[in-house]
């Protein structure tokens, strides 16, 4: 990287976390232990002894300060349906929260549809369920300029700025990488510099405000983001959607025991039905969580083998 690469990354990082406002709860958390939303008995086994939290892996898609609530309502209606105590633990990038599940120290993860795609760890991880959106579980992942700039295609965006969400993002970063490919391009020489905001969101805000030219964010999170902030969102405008890719699903443990599983399957599959937790899923841009189609993962895991980016 250069020099002049090195200094506008941390500028551009400090703009973008100034930017983060409030929205489900702003309590910025790593660890956040519900054994306390419990009741004494539900929180032992018949035992007497002390039961082992079960342990859930958030990287927000959406800024963590606007979603850490929404996460901490839905921890909190696993801990008072299984009566285990539960621990919600929040990293900043998709990588990070790979490699809890690869090294077995999570049960679940809420992962992004690129980040499910690019696992490769030696822990198994099986789907526990999609999330769905105005009734698709399907998404688009837009290219995205300033409303006033002359960029109308994405073949005009060579030798210009663009951010990335994060690097195993499909939408935010595969999306486009695997565009590059087939034109015989790689991002260092396509682009005069790129950087990443780990939120889509973010990535609005960096083309909103001109510290990018362009960027590639979720569709849903664009909607969602024309909902929240109408005056952000109407600084930028869409030259170009990519096919439909399946939403980012959670994923599970797969040596959990099936009947476990099962049960965390249910919870979540009825968690719309409970007034909270739908409350705090809108929030997340989901109106219910289904069954998974793991199909639907297949064509994205080829092209994270063809391009390396895995973990």
């Amino acid at each position: 990287m250069s020099k002049s690469k090195r200094l506008i990354l941390p500028f551009l990082l400090l703009l973008l976390a100034l930017s983060a406002t409030s929205g489900c709860g702003n309590k910025a958390l790593s660890n956040i232990d519900f054994r306390q939303e419990q009741t004494a008995p539900a929180a032992y086994n018949k035992n007497g002894t002390e039961q082992r939290p079960l342990l859930i892996a958030i990287a927000s898609v959406i800024s963590p300060k606007e979603t850490i609530g929404c996460y901490r309502t839905i921890a909190q209606h696993v801990a008072k349906a299984t009566g285990r105590p539960t621990l919600l633990v929040q990293r900043k990038t998709y990588a990070e929260v790979n490699m809890l599940m690869a090294n077995g120290e999570v049960d679940i993860a809420f992962m992004s549809t690129g980040a499910y795609s690019s696992y490769r760890g030696m822990n198994e991880i099986e789907l526990l369920v999609m999330a769905e959106h105005h009734g698709n579980s399907l998404y688009t992942a837009n290219v995205i300029v300033h409303r006033d700039s002359g960029i109308k295609s994405l073949d005009q965006l060579k030798g210009k700025i663009f951010a990335f969400t994060d690097p195993l993002s499909f939408s935010g970063h595969m999306v486009i990488e695997d565009y590059l490919s087939k034109q015989g391009a790689v991002p260092e020489k396509y682009f005069n510099r790129y950087f990443y905001t780990y939120n889509h969101d973010k990535s609005i805000w960096a083309v909103a405000n001109k510290l990018a030219d362009a960027a590639s964010i979720d569709s849903q999170i664009y909607e969602y983001a024309r909902l929240r902030d109408p005056s952000l969102a109407d600084k930028v405008r869409i030259i170009a959607s990519m096919a439909p890719s399946p939403t980012g699903p959670v994923a599970i443990n797969k040596a959990i025991p099936v009947e476990q599983k099962e049960a965390l399957r249910r919870i979540f599959l009825e968690m719309s039905e409970n007034q909270e937790t739908a409350e705090a899923l809108q929030e997340l841009i989901i109106d219910r969580f289904v069954m998974p189609q793991p199909e639907l993962y297949e064509p994205l895991k080829k092209i994270y083998d063809r391009t390396s980016v895995i973990l």
